[in-house]
């Protein structure tokens, strides 16, 4: 456990990377939702921006670089390449303890500020992001956890098979979401589709999903990870 904690702590060493730029980002893109906000009519329920998903892109990437720019030096300290990614997700899950937390307090204060006195939802979004704090807080840490993962098995991909290798990764992800468009338009299936999403899947449901699909990512990094180049 002490090698992991370390090799977390290693990737903290860069802290623009992992806690300034998310971060920053996400809050730049607050303060300008919140000029836009200033210059258009109100509306009754106010404005739902969805630009929160800016932090959820930079832990995508901060996944990535974790297992492109930071591999090579992390094995080279005499870690294995099995405590090396055990520790990366190690930091994955504080991160999203943590962002989580930091995410349901700023949710906490939009709602008590009517949308920041302007009817800015910026940090509640519809059904997923819109519930009580408990709920927000675990929806936020495991899509968190599984965008770090799928940066993280992006950037395996990348450093053993190079851009061939994650052109065809990205292409078969393409190819399977066109096979279930084309299997449901096929089978005339769209409304139970719909129906389904609407109606069936349920919060809790989803979370499951999400999290069944984070290890299942988690999983796919390590196994590419055994093979990749250094």
């Amino acid at each position: 456990m002490k090698t992991l904690i370390s090799i977390a702590r290693y990737h903290l060493v860069d802290r623009m990377t992992y806690l300034v730029l998310p971060w920053g980002a996400m809050m730049f893109s607050f303060l300008v939702n919140l000029v836009i906000a200033t210059e258009v009519a109100p509306v009754p329920n106010g404005y739902y921006t969805g630009g929160v998903v800016t932090l959820y892109c930079f832990l995508f990437v901060c996944g990535v670089l974790s297992m492109t720019r930071s591999l090579s030096f992390g094995l080279m300290l005499g870690v294995s390449r099995r405590a090396y990614y055990l520790g990366t997700a190690l930091l994955v899950l504080v991160l999203g303890v943590v962002y989580g937390l930091g995410l349901t307090a700023l949710q906490a204060i939009e709602r008590a500020t009517g949308g920041w006195g302007l009817g800015v939802n910026f940090f509640r979004v519809p059904w997923i992001l819109d519930g009580p704090w408990y709920e927000t807080w675990l929806t936020a840490f495991v899509l968190l956890v599984l965008f770090f993962l799928y940066g993280m098995w992006y950037g395996l991909v990348y450093r053993r098979w190079s851009l061939p290798g994650l052109a065809a990764f990205l292409a078969a992800q393409v190819l399977a979401g066109l096979v279930v468009a084309v299997v449901v338009t096929l089978t005339d299936n769209w409304n139970a589709f719909g129906s389904f999403f609407g109606t069936t899947l349920t919060l809790p449901l989803l979370l499951a999903v999400l999290a069944a699909a984070a290890a299942l990512l988690g999983l796919g990094g390590f196994t590419t990870l055994r093979r990749a180049a250094i």
